[in-house]
């Protein structure tokens, strides 16, 4: 199996900006991470782009792609690499519109193979499937299985993305299964060993099932 699964980093629901900002700058320099997910469901529009203008450099130091959730509006006034936008926020068509061709634009599919044609018809950069695990970061209302990795894996070109209460322990089968990125949030943040030590362990996992 040549393929070889990224890292996409979510922040965490909440957090103070300086200590951040510093966990951060600690994970990306523990392995390839390819892109980090500013995450804040509830903040005022300031408060994003405040936090957001502070991390994209850290984030762009590293290589790694700085996507906003849910506000392509916000992206756009960020200059960010990309906007993830779920079945309930602005459109695909609207978040294209707003950052133009050459940005990154993915799209939450949830369980349903028929969204992620539909997205991927559209033009969408990756479709996201998930929650594959119980998370605490938000209460599922979709659940989906490996197999719907595979089965995407086999049949389209456009990357996926698996979502969803993911950690090093639990990884595996994700990555084997197809997934081009795990989604991970808590399973970096909260791990034992730090935020550095999780991304090299979820690397690690990676090179293990490309070989």
């Amino acid at each position: 199996m040549s393929h070889r699964c990224r890292l996409y980093l979510i922040t965490p629901p909440k957090f103070e900006l300086d200590a951040f900002a510093a966990a951060l700058g600690d994970a990306l320099a523990g392995g390839d991470v390819a892109c980090v997910q500013l995450r804040l469901k509830d903040a005022a529009d300031d408060e994003v782009l405040r936090i957001g203008r502070a991390l994209l450099p850290i984030v762009q130091a590293a290589d790694a792609a700085f996507i906003l959730n849910d506000r392509p509006d916000l992206a756009a006034k960020l200059n960010a690499d990309g906007v993830h936008v779920g079945q309930d926020d602005a459109s695909y068509t609207e978040a294209r519109a707003l950052l133009g061709k050459d940005r990154i634009v993915g799209v939450t599919c949830h369980d349903s193979r028929h969204l992620a044609m539909e997205a991927a018809e559209a033009g969408a950069d990756y479709i996201a499937f998930g929650a594959f695990y119980p998370t605490g970061t938000k209460e599922p209302k979709h659940w989906a299985e490996p197999e719907i990795l595979e089965i995407w894996a086999e049949t389209a070109e456009t990357p996926c993305v698996a979502i969803g209460g993911i950690t090093v322990e639990n990884a595996e089968p994700l990555v084997r299964a197809g997934a081009d990125f795990l989604a991970v949030s808590a399973g970096v943040w909260a791990h034992p060993e730090g935020p550095r030590a999780a991304v090299a362990a979820f690397n690690a996992v990676f090179e293990r099932a490309a070989g």
